[in-house]
């Protein structure tokens, strides 16, 4: 009986050995398998990678590309953009200037037609400041009176035409005689003002009346 069972324990011991030799023989296969599977792959590792290196850098170079077109067509924008604003300031100092000179030409237009009812008397007054006359108070009380209308005028901006000694100039004098020159007195010079004239910046309110030298 000991003899039996002695020799099923070898018998049984090597069934675990034959089990592990076939598990072996199995796995052996496989393992040349992934080896000789893998070999191929790491030959071909080196071109792959430059490849993907030249598609790297060109999508990276066509990215830039795109930015710098992005930055061109911004930069364009932004120089559209100050051309316009010059522009339009331009415009609006323009707009500016031609409404101030509209303006201004609005009230000398106002003024002048205003200056123009009161001239007459201006006249009559410095007529009478001219004229002989016994009564001082009553001259003095005329020269005040034409020294507050001469205030007034200058406070309007409007100015009394040089005429009289100066060279005749048809822009803002009107000569209604004329008459042979006397010692020293050049021709065309005015020798008389008949009337005075008055302007208010570029605008003739009325032109002096007056008589020059032949």
């Amino acid at each position: 009986m000991s003899s039996t069972n002695e020799t099923k324990k070898p018998n049984g011991a090597a069934e675990p050995a034959a089990e592990a030799q076939g598990t072996a023989a199995e796995t052996a296969p496989d393992a040349a398998q992934t080896t000789e599977a893998t070999a191929p792959q790491e030959a071909q590792a080196e071109p792959k990678t430059e490849r993907e290196k030249k598609d790297w850098f060109g999508k990276k170079n066509r990215e830039l590309q795109a930015v710098q077109a992005k930055l061109e067509a911004a930069e364009a924008k932004s120089k559209e953009l100050k051309d316009q604003l010059l522009r339009t300031a331009a415009e609006y100092d323009n707009y500016r200037k031609r409404t101030a000179r509209e303006a201004d030409m609005k009230f000398n237009d106002g003024v002048s037609h205003a200056v123009t009812q009161i001239l007459t008397i201006l006249d009559t007054l410095d007529m009478a400041a001219n004229a002989d006359c016994t009564d001082e108070n009553y001259k003095k009380g005329v020269m005040m009176t034409l020294d507050k209308a001469a205030k007034a005028l200058d406070t309007l901006h409007i100015v009394e035409i040089e005429a009289l000694g100066k060279p005749f100039d048809p822009q803002f004098m009107n000569a209604v005689q004329q008459v042979p020159p006397e010692e020293g007195q050049e021709s065309g010079t005015v020798v008389r003002v008949f009337q005075k004239g008055y302007k208010i910046g570029d605008k003739i309110i009325r032109h002096a009346t007056v008589v020059v030298a032949e």
